[in-house]
């Protein structure tokens, strides 16, 4: 049977962990299907066509599916995943809202968060904040599983040519309704596919202090994180938190300023391919994952790093 892929998408640009998705859906079997539901989205399901590996590609073009909903397009999903073995979409926060529902809708189990395929059946998940790694089978007659995106090199956005195949079937719940949203705007990367990041942490000590990351990140071309404390003591957003409650990023760089290094910032950052930490304390945890450490006042060192740029 066919696997089925939920495309992450904002009505106008494919997201690009669905091509990290379809990379771990072409791990499991050969005919993957992508479904793009949304509202006003040809240009998402033009792109999604010409996806590497993507046999066909499934749109779903209603008002319902406008803010796409949990209770929407759960409905949606499950009745189409009928007709599948798996059903896929990333571990984001929308994926984490609407497939658990898909998975109850189904009356199956969910597979969460897996970072490898073993077979069509068996699947690697972290647990512990990441210091373990369970091996999951799952005897499921429907697989419903979040990927997370870092686990798996994505597939080509180009070269594809799937066929496009229009739905007629529209699922309202009619039990919950968009009232508004406040989008961060920002001229920098956004965080979660972000080549190189930079995020600050307690020891940035306030708000106003993140500036001199700000200029650091404006001379890499980096998105800027925090860490939990950070966010929690009100110096940033919590949209820009990374870590086991936050985002999971593995960017080619990643520095950490005044970041002591708690299992649960780790857990969200500790698979970026070259990690630079700077930390007064000798003795952070943070020098233990870092492949390159100074111990060195960030208010000297950030500065003069950003200079040399």
């Amino acid at each position: 049977m066919a696997i089925l892929v939920v495309a992450e998408h904002d009505n106008a640009a494919l997201g690009s962990a669905t091509l990290n998705t379809v990379a771990a859906a072409r791990q499991i079997g050969d005919e993957v299907h992508l479904l793009v539901a949304g509202s006003g989205c040809g240009s998402v399901a033009e792109a999604s066509a010409a996806i590497e590996g993507v046999s066909k590609v499934l749109v779903a073009d209603n008002a319902a599916y406008s803010h796409q909903l949990a209770e929407n397009v759960s409905l949606l999903v499950a009745e189409l995943g009928k007709g599948y073995s798996h059903i896929l979409t990333s571990a984001s926060t929308s994926g984490k809202n609407y497939l658990p529902r898909v998975a109850a809708l189904l009356d199956v189990d969910q597979i969460s968060d897996i970072i490898r395929v073993d077979s069509a059946d068996t699947f690697a998940r972290p647990i512990y904040a990441g210091n373990a790694i369970a091996t999951v089978q799952s005897s499921a007659p429907i697989k419903v599983i979040t990927v997370r995106s870092t686990g798996f090199d994505p597939v080509s956005a180009t070269g594809g040519s799937a066929a496009v195949e229009q739905l007629d079937s529209a699922q309202d719940a009619g039990i919950s309704s968009f009232v508004s949203e406040e989008m961060a705007k920002s001229d920098r990367p956004e965080l979660g596919g972000a080549e190189i990041v930079v995020s600050g942490g307690r020891g940035m000590g306030n708000g106003e202090n993140f500036e001199i990351l700000y200029k650091l990140a404006d001379k890499l071309g980096a998105a800027v994180g925090a860490s939990r404390a950070a966010v929690d003591a009100g110096f940033v957003p919590n949209d820009m938190q990374v870590g086991q409650t936050g985002k999971i990023v593995a960017p080619n760089l990643y520095v950490a300023v005044g970041i002591s290094g708690a299992i649960q910032h780790l857990a969200g950052m500790k698979d970026s391919k070259v990690i630079v930490a700077i930390n007064k304390d000798e003795e952070a945890p943070i020098f233990q994952v870092a492949d390159y450490g100074l111990v060195a006042d960030l208010f000297e060192a950030v500065p003069e790093l950003e200079g040399k740029l």
